[in-house]
């Protein structure tokens, strides 16, 4: 291919392969930070400052201070155990994360050895031919060859929001954005020796702030830390106030807190954010940011816009209306309207890139009217703009007439041309007609050249109507589907569309948009008042004629009605309101990179559907990490009361677990909660219930209520068996045997029945989840060890127990554990009315 065909002239300048990297050798990789990868050394530094990690150090210093090697021996064993799991659930998400941030990297489209090549902007070195087009973040400076309506927003360096246009041989600088047009480049300096570089910004540095879920989980891992401070200090106390050994107090007390310290809850929380975050990439939708994954379940609204989202890609030149000729013909076979169709094609770029521009040259191509392959050049333009928007061309070939068209929305093309009454009333009518079909319908114009040079507007031209085209988007062939499943889920969908309304609604009919009938348009949305438009948002379905003011309005009415609002969008106009929104998706096949930057999920197949499966994820990994810190909080309340009550209560056989005892519960619990309940499949019914308010307290009420109860029963069951044992006179190895079989087994039980707040055990015995069956069988494996193999059973100050005593632990754990499947009854019986989105204060 000849670049210059293409419009591409500037391409030529491309490097070869082996001057790239002799470029990349001299100036370095186009990176501006080191990146946000975790090595080995930072996991390792994180897991030896975790709290469990410092607790098990300190006991295991003094065990070894009191010569007690084999305990020494067994905590050092425990460390490796619990460092070994935590770096291995580290790296874990971190590779997780990785690979999403290896999908997500910005790319570029550059000539090496002649060639159109795609690669990561990483990847640039100077002297790279790059093309810049609509949209897009400039990923190093460079100097601007064959522009074409080329303008640059430079706020980033500079401030100013007033984009600038940019002339072959300007300077362009990394991390400025193309506002409008398409250009190519001469890369000249990549990473830190940029403009942005020098100045110390990074593009890859994404400050967030905490979620409203981590802030109360950090919120309650902290309660749980203070809580475990002062149990620590009671037991101290106890234990030295009865014993005066203050070695002996120093061990139980160090015993209390890790019972009660819930670490596994923050792990269990990044695990399931980024593990996923993963799933979702898998399923071609991107996410920025791991933690908007936990609030995709709180979506009330999504706003979408219609070309490539919930109409096909791409678009055909169906209808011409001649004004002159009062004719609508269909294309191809325009005949007396080829002249409407080369006004369309010269007030377009030479080399479109836009879908309607596209659709016209093709048209413009295959109705073979007289010069169609080649095009008088532009010698001066007037870029699109404007309440509703027009572009202008003027193009002039050597020695022949200059011609001047434009083409853009109906209302604003009638209005330049100043057309009579009836001459606007049937244009208008026939637009009417074919909006009404789905069709997007321009108007174009041509004018007459001015003498001494070109107006100051557009506008100021003297025009006269042409006609009409008309261009088909039809809607694609799941988008019903995927209304229905936003509709089932009490997900309201809103179409938000530069379309008129005529051409908004039909489109919103056919995929089965409730309420298509109301409509607004971009003007009446920037004349309300912010009361009435607040109500007026929430009852109005589409939204036509709209600009970036206005959609930001429209989603900030939302979000100000209390409604949690997806926004789904593709180009540099639709970023700030993809940034307000609480969920902003943009598309990845046609989305600018302006609007992947400001949006917190990216639909790699442009494929409405994505937001779908977005959010039954997000809900499935929202009800399983509240099953897994429910689980958390049952199982830490009988190991803390096992531990505390029988001293704070006198008994005869006091202290009865040791550290030895937590850490194998500890080691059993982690992996449990934050692999197995991160496993479980969604439950049924799940995209049939109403969104979850996004500020509604994760573990409180009625849930924190239940895991309390639950614990609770376990506490009674245990507590039963040992006081049962105690009171029959058995020894205190008996009695710790028969106490830590009910409380594994107890766990076990738990686990099962946790699997669903709603669903009997029974039926979710049926549910695969092979992590989950892996990590039980393990755990049965570690007490069957205890209890029979001997030296394990030294260990653990164990002792053999008749068969007739275990069945006694396995009937107790399952007393304790088992009533919450009649609670779960009684729920299916008489379910609660269904949760709902509370408006905000005034609303």
């Amino acid at each position: 291919m000849n670049p210059a065909q293409d419009g591409t002239a500037g391409a030529a300048r491309g490097l070869t392969t082996a001057a790239a990297t002799e470029s990349r050798a001299e100036h370095g990789h186009n990176v501006f930070s080191a990146g946000h990868r975790t090595g080995v050394l930072v996991t390792l530094r994180l897991v030896f400052t975790e709290p469990m990690f410092l607790l098990l150090l300190l006991t295991c210093a003094v065990y070894l201070g009191l010569g007690q090697t084999t305990e020494a021996a067994t905590l050092g064993a425990a460390l490796v155990a619990v460092g070994g799991i935590s770096v291995y659930q580290q790296r874990r998400s971190d590779r997780a994360l990785g690979a999403l941030r290896d999908l997500t990297q910005p790319t570029a489209q550059v000539w090496r050895d002649g060639a159109p090549v795609t690669l990561p902007t990483a990847d640039l070195v100077v002297g790279d031919a790059l093309l810049v087009e609509e949209g897009s973040r400039l990923p190093a400076d460079g100097t601007v060859h064959d522009p074409n309506d080329f303008t640059v927003d430079e706020a980033v360096l500079t401030g100013e929001s007033v984009t600038v246009s940019k002339a072959a041989g300007d300077a362009v600088f990394a991390g400025t954005g193309a506002a409008t047009g398409r250009a190519w480049m001469t890369v000249t300096a990549v990473g830190a020796r940029t403009e942005l570089g020098r100045i110390g910004r990074s593009l890859d540095t994404i400050h967030t702030v905490k979620t409203p879920l981590q802030v109360q989980i950090n919120t309650f891992v902290l309660r749980m830390a203070w809580i475990g401070v002062g149990a620590f200090v009671l037991v101290c106390g106890v234990n030295y106030a009865r014993s005066g050994d203050w070695v002996s107090a120093l061990l139980f007390g160090l015993t209390l807190a890790m019972a009660v310290l819930p670490e596994e809850i923050p792990v269990a929380f990044s695990s399931f954010m980024a593990l996923g975050a993963a799933r979702l990439g898998r399923l071609g939708v991107l996410t920025r940011q791991p933690q908007t994954v936990e609030s995709l379940g709180s979506a009330t609204v999504i706003c979408t816009d219609k070309t490539g989202t919930l109409t096909q890609e791409g678009m055909t030149l169906r209808q011409v209306y001649d004004a002159a000729a009062q004719t609508l013909l269909p294309v191809p076979g325009a005949g007396a309207a080829s002249a409407v169709l080369v006004s369309a094609r010269l007030a377009s770029e030479t080399t479109p890139f836009d879908p309607m521009e596209r659709a016209i040259a093709v048209a413009y191509a295959a109705a073979g009217p007289a010069g169609a392959q080649t095009l008088a050049p532009m010698i001066h333009e007037y870029a699109l703009g404007g309440v509703p928007p027009m572009m202008t061309h003027v193009r002039q070939a050597a020695g022949q007439a200059m011609t001047v068209t434009a083409k853009g929305a109906v209302e604003r093309i009638l209005a330049v041309c100043r057309a009579d009454a009836a001459t606007s009333g049937r244009v208008r009518e026939v637009a009417r007609e074919l909006s009404a079909q789905g069709y997007r319908v321009l108007g174009v114009a041509q004018a007459t050249p001015t003498p001494g040079g070109f107006p100051e507007r557009q506008d100021d031209f003297a025009w006269t109507l042409s006609g009409l085209i008309a261009l088909e988007n039809p809607p694609k062939a799941n988008a019903g589907a995927v209304i229905r499943a936003f509709g089932d889920a009490g997900i309201v969908v809103k179409l938000i569309t530069g379309d008129s309304p005529e051409t908004a609604q039909a489109i919103a009919r056919q995929v089965g948009i409730p309420a298509a009938g109301t409509v607004l348009t971009g003007e009446q949305v920037m004349a309300m008042e912010p009361d009435t438009l607040r109500g007026q948002a929430g009852a109005t379905a589409v939204f036509a004629r709209m600009f970036p003011e206005a959609k930001l309005r429209v989603v900030e009415a939302l979000k100000a009605a209390g409604e949690v609002v997806a926004m789904t969008g593709d180009g540099v106009n639709d970023a700030p309101a993809l940034k307000a929104a609480h969920i902003g998706v943009a598309m990845g096949k046609r989305g600018s990179e302006v609007a992947r930057q400001a949006a917190s999920l990216v639909l790699v197949r442009d494929d409405l559907g994505g937001m779908v499966d977005a959010v039954e994820q997000g809900r499935r990994i929202y009800s399983n990490l509240q099953k897994a810190v429910a689980y958390i909080v049952a199982i830490h309340i009988p190991i803390i009361l096992t531990v505390a009550a029988p001293l704070l209560l006198g008994w005869r056989l006091e202290n009865l677990l040791s550290l030895i005892h937590i850490i194998v519960l500890e080691l059993v619990m982690g992996p449990t909660c934050s692999v197995a309940f991160e496993n479980e499949p969604a439950e049924p019914g799940q995209m049939r219930r109403p969104p979850r308010r996004l500020n509604a307290s994760f573990l409180a009420g009625r849930e924190l209520g239940r895991s309390v109860a639950q614990g609770l029963g376990i506490t009674l069951t245990v507590l039963g068996i040992y006081l049962a044992a105690m009171t029959q006179g058995q020894d205190a190895p008996v009695v710790r045997t028969l106490v830590f079989t009910t409380l594994v087994l107890s766990n076990v039980l738990l686990v099962l029945v946790s699997r669903s707040f709603t669903l009997s055990a029974l039926r979710t015995l049926r549910t695969p989840n092979r992590v989950l069956w892996l990590l039980l069988g393990l755990t049965l494996a570690l007490l069957l060890t205890t209890l029979f193999f001997g030296p394990a059973q030294r260990l653990f100050g164990f002792a053999p127990v008749p068969a007739a005593s275990l069945g006694w632990c396995a009937l107790a754990a399952l007393l304790g554990v088992g009533w919450i499947e009649g609670f779960k009854a009684a729920g299916r019986a008489w379910p609660r009315p269904p949760i709902t989105q509370e408006p905000a204060p005034g609303a």
